[in-house]
């Protein structure tokens, strides 16, 4: 049984494309819940942390909160070990301050690690997918020629047939590539944003500490 056919070719090559799909658009949906989520959780508790009276209250918030400046917050409180119950304005020597500093750097990190999970596949599926339809279409008209060859017959009806169907993996794959750049970019341009959000953040936590 030969199985380099050209519908063997070309139907292999749509159900890699359908996965390239389904994990694209899992990947999009994910990352639409986790920046609305994100978006909320950080309004909410920005609010409330410039608002406490004091480090005590911040502390609380921070071990109470959820998202990712509650994250980073709860690592600079734990870096500067406020205890429970203390609201008077830390005294830190230079080198907590350094402590403070690095710890800081690597929570925002962290963070800047979750936002990005997921763009090399998205990457990956954009600037692949096209090439992987092509390569079903190319290996597809081939044999489809080599079959119409072997026939003897090269009439419309004969060749319209394979060559049409091979040339809808070139579709597929850019109609899989599209998605994936779009939402490559947009979530390179969501992760910027919000790392910017967090070493915002950042910064201000530090100052607190040095006022």
């Amino acid at each position: 049984m030969n199985l380099l056919t050209a519908d063997f070719v070309v139907q292999w090559t749509l159900w890699l494309l359908a996965c390239f799909s389904l994990v694209t658009w899992t990947i999009i949906l994910l990352k639409s819940w986790l920046y609305i989520r994100l978006t909320l959780q950080n309004r909410a508790f920005a609010r409330k942390f410039w608002q406490a009276g004091n480090l005590d209250d911040a502390r609380r918030l921070a071990q109470q909160g959820r998202g990712m400046l509650a994250a980073v917050s709860q690592r600079g409180f734990d870096v500067l070990g406020v205890p429970a119950g203390e609201s008077d304005l830390l005294k830190s020597t230079y080198q907590e301050h350094k402590l403070l500093t690095r710890a800081m750097r690597e929570a925002v990190l962290n963070q800047q690690r979750r936002l990005d999970g997921g763009l090399i596949i998205l990457a990956s599926v954009g600037s692949t997918a096209p090439f992987v339809g092509l390569f079903g279409t190319v290996w597809g008209i081939m044999l489809a020629l080599r079959d119409i060859s072997a026939s003897g017959s090269a009439s419309l009806e004969v060749v319209a047939g394979p060559i049409g169907e091979a040339l809808v993996a070139t579709a597929v794959g850019i109609a899989t590539a599209v998605p994936a750049v779009l939402a490559y970019n947009f979530a390179l341009r969501q992760s910027r944003r919000y790392g910017a959000e967090l070493e915002n953040f950042a910064s201000d936590f530090i100052e607190l500490q040095t006022d």
